[in-house]
């Protein structure tokens, strides 16, 4: 689950350096009044989103901030479930820095670059399954928090998806879910896509979180899509090595698809930093491990972009024009904060297109 991040390194949730004059962006008339759906008035709503914030931590809680982040560039990421699950607090929160960043014609505009990783992973998912002979996998969603993808991608009608997180995640997202059920009268955006969703009550930092996916239905010898989106930097380096190995581990028997994110150092060696697990070289780092075929992309990359990055004055186009190696940016001196998006294949004979 993605939690909000330190204001030196945003490249989730409020980072993007980005000329509010693009044409890509948004037009005004979309920021220009928060309009909440009248279902999350309804008294269940409200004291389910209370007990979140009373109740969760910050790490349960980023879930809902990055639902509010896909509910508020909803027009780029097309997830008509993800106001529901964020919650009213988190939706003003964002909407409130978007309207500063606006209002100031920053080059930052909140929520963007999270707009941007949603894109990829959706992208490289669907580019994931149709490599499978006859488009049909199994998704595993790490950490997945409130994430909708079961009921907005078509690419995974013939999927069975997975979701692992913590219990009291899992079960308050079926519980929002089954009252918004109860309280739209227009449930199209309700109705699950993929072939089948599962959800699977499991600490991935604990030794168990495999043998409880497979007790669920998982079936190694299955052709897999893994999702690591957002999670990794949030575990300790024994932890996040551990999910990887296992991974790797049971990719022997099927074609395997890996999807996930890195931080580099400066990202996790900030003051106040929440993070702890980071790697400069992700794509030398999976190889060591057995995975084969990696690809790395930096944000404004062309797969990578989405048409929202053309500024070549973007931070994340400017970091593109050093080298990896450089850790602090010559122009300022600030921290040279990446965040990789990498895809790797589980299978020496899996080649991804």
């Amino acid at each position: 689950m993605l939690n909000a991040l330190p204001v030196r390194f945003l490249p989730l949730i409020q980072f993007t350096n980005m000329s509010v004059q693009e044409s890509e962006l948004p037009n005004e008339s979309l920021w220009a009044e928060l309009k909440l759906p009248d279902t999350l008035y309804t008294d269940t709503l409200r004291k389910l989103h209370q007990a979140i914030e009373n109740e969760w931590d910050s790490l349960q809680r980023s879930a809902c901030q990055t639902a509010a982040g896909r509910a508020l560039w909803k027009h780029i990421t097309n997830d008509p479930l993800a106001e529901l699950l964020a919650g009213e607090t988190h939706l003003r929160n964002l909407y409130e820095k978007i309207k500063k960043d606006r209002l100031n014609n920053a080059r930052e505009v909140s929520g963007v670059i999270l707009a941007v990783r949603t894109l990829w992973f959706d992208s490289k998912i669907e580019v994931a399954i149709k490599s499978f002979t006859g488009g049909e996998a199994q998704v595993v969603l790490l950490g997945a928090g409130m994430d909708t993808r079961a009921y907005r991608l078509s690419c995974l009608k013939e999927s069975d998806v997975f979701e692992v997180d913590f219990p009291e995640v899992l079960q308050m997202k079926t519980t929002l879910l089954q009252a918004a059920k109860e309280s739209i009268h227009d449930q199209e955006h309700l109705k699950m896509i993929a072939k089948s969703l599962t959800r699977v009550e499991a600490d991935i930092r604990d030794d168990d979180w495999f043998e409880k996916l497979q007790i669920s239905g998982f079936l190694p010898q299955k052709n897999t899509v893994w999702v690591l989106e957002g999670i990794l930097y949030y575990l300790s380096d024994t932890h996040a090595m551990q999910v990887l190995k296992i991974i790797v581990e049971h990719c022997i028997l099927t074609q395997t698809v890996l999807l996930a994110d890195f931080m580099n150092k400066p990202s996790t060696t900030l003051s106040n930093s929440i993070f702890h697990f980071y790697s400069d070289w992700p794509d030398h780092l999976l190889p060591s491990l057995g995975f084969s075929d990696v690809k790395l992309s930096q944000i404004g990359d062309p797969d990578a972009h989405f048409g929202l990055m053309h500024d070549p004055l973007n931070l994340f186009n400017k970091l593109r024009q050093l080298p990896r190696s450089v850790q602090i940016h010559p122009d300022d001196g600030t921290p040279c904060c990446r965040l990789y998006l990498v895809e790797a294949s589980g299978s020496p004979h899996q080649i991804i297109p």
